[in-house]
């Protein structure tokens, strides 16, 4: 089978690093080809603290896929996390020289470039420029100003923000686990992908992922991508406080969590108890479930209060901002019993737990459909959707209006830096940069 055919995602998390092999059947369902998965050992809180142990676990991922799948990776597409994400709005404008034509893709092309030349912060470099709305002449709310007459082409743009030592370090260990760097994609976006309906992005929804190390938060309303944040606490916080509460080691609190931890201390009666092995000769620790989740439960209130503050500075509580969807819940800490009914209690917002399932084929493992899989599900859809169009652009197959729709799309919200000039233009750039970057450093 030729590289063309299948994708491939790379989800470095906290915790654990996923890579997934995967094609779109005719259906226009993703079938999983192969998957692979190690112990994330090297990233804090979604950034890359030790090269060498990151590169040594995406190898060990990447070959249990390729083993599964009998097929080669090369190119992948990779998430990014961390507290050093941060997102802006801007507005920018190009004043076109023939009003009598009408708006193409280059104009709306040469508006994005415009934007990535935005002066940041020293250090800081930026990773992704959504439109939201486009104005023509003044005339506003204006969704594809595509094939429309006008003079003055304005638009406010969703700007995401990364520090530039982690995006290289990120391309420093794809280079050296011997693969390349297709893209890099927000991780709350690519989980979005995955596990929200396009209707719920019209009726305005919150998706939260509770990874290991970060909870990412993407909002959507009207169909447009409208906040994202990164919040630097995930399940690893709560591992750590059963750990400290209960004086035991980190295998036996994650066990305990995953097992027991409920996050609604009301459930468990007085006499429920789990006995814990002591470290060598020592007694049994005995340790109450109702303990147990009255310290999770003020973690989790912790997280959640903090992601309910970036709903409300979106704001939610405005009539026209109202999120109708309410909240999506993924990750794997988003697997926590009882975690939804708390949710709902400190928000007052509907609440679903999000499976990858929905792009999913049929015959595919039910492991794949679990929230933990949310983000590499996401790249996944996001590397063959970037295929596909660097595909029909190079066959030339595409009739022009079909090409039109290729080049540009940003119906969901969500723009795919892909015509091809610009595809040059940007992301090769950035790429080239990185990889000379990379070249020399060694």
């Amino acid at each position: 089978m030729e590289q063309g055919n299948y994708s491939v995602g790379l989800d470095i998390g906290t915790t654990k690093i996923v890579a997934i092999i995967g094609r779109e059947n005719e259906y226009g369902k993703i079938e999983i080809l192969g998957t692979g998965k190690s112990k994330s050992l090297g990233v804090h809180r979604g950034v890359v603290n030790n090269i060498t142990q990151t590169i040594s676990s995406i190898q060990q991922a990447v070959e249990q896929a390729e083993l599964n799948s009998g097929l080669k990776i090369g190119s992948v597409v990779v998430g990014i996390a961390g507290q050093h994400i941060r997102s802006l709005q801007h507005s920018d404008y190009i004043t076109r020289p023939n009003s009598e034509e009408v708006i193409h893709d280059e104009d709306l092309d040469k508006l994005v470039n415009q934007v990535y030349k935005l002066v940041m912060l020293p250090g800081e470099e930026i990773i992704h420029v959504l439109p939201q709305e486009y104005k023509v002449d003044g005339q506003s709310e204006i969704k594809e100003p595509k094939g429309m007459y006008g003079g003055r082409l304005e638009a406010n743009f969703h700007v995401v923000v990364g520090q530039v030592s982690s995006i290289k370090n990120i391309g420093r260990c794809i280079k050296s686990a011997g693969l390349d760097l297709g893209s890099i994609t927000l991780e709350p976006l690519a989980s979005a992908d995955a596990v929200l309906s396009q209707e719920e992005k019209e009726a305005g929804v919150a998706l939260i992922d509770i990874g290991g190390g970060t909870t990412d938060l993407a909002i959507f309303k009207d169909g447009i991508i409208r906040h994202t944040s990164v919040i630097p606490f995930g399940g690893n916080v709560i591992t750590e406080d059963i750990k400290e509460g209960c004086s035991i080691i980190e295998k036996q609190a994650e066990l305990l969590k995953i097992k027991f931890g409920s996050a609604w201390p009301g459930e468990n009666k007085d006499n429920e108890i789990v006995s814990i092995p002591g470290l060598r000769g020592r007694e049994p620790k005995e340790i109450t479930l109702k303990n147990l989740s009255k310290i999770i439960h003020a973690r989790v209130v912790e997280i959640v209060e903090q992601v309910y503050v970036e709903i409300k500075n979106y704001g939610h509580e405005e009539q026209k901002k109202k999120l109708i969807a309410g909240i999506v819940l993924t990750g794997g800490g988003s697997q926590l019993k009882h975690l939804k009914q708390l949710v709902e209690y400190i928000t007052g917002m509907d609440t679903r737990i999000g499976y990858p399932n929905e792009h999913l084929a049929g015959d595919s493992d039910d492991e794949i459909a679990s929230p933990l899989y949310a983000t590499a599900v996401g790249l996944l859809m996001k590397a063959l959707k970037t295929n596909k169009k660097a595909l029909a652009l190079e066959q030339g197959e595409v009739h022009e209006e079909e090409k039109v729709l290729v080049e540009h799309d940003h119906v969901e919200g969500k723009v795919n830096v892909s015509s091809h000039a610009e595809r040059k233009s940007i992301f090769d750039k950035w790429s080239e940069k990185l990889k000379d970057f990379l070249d020399n450093a060694e």
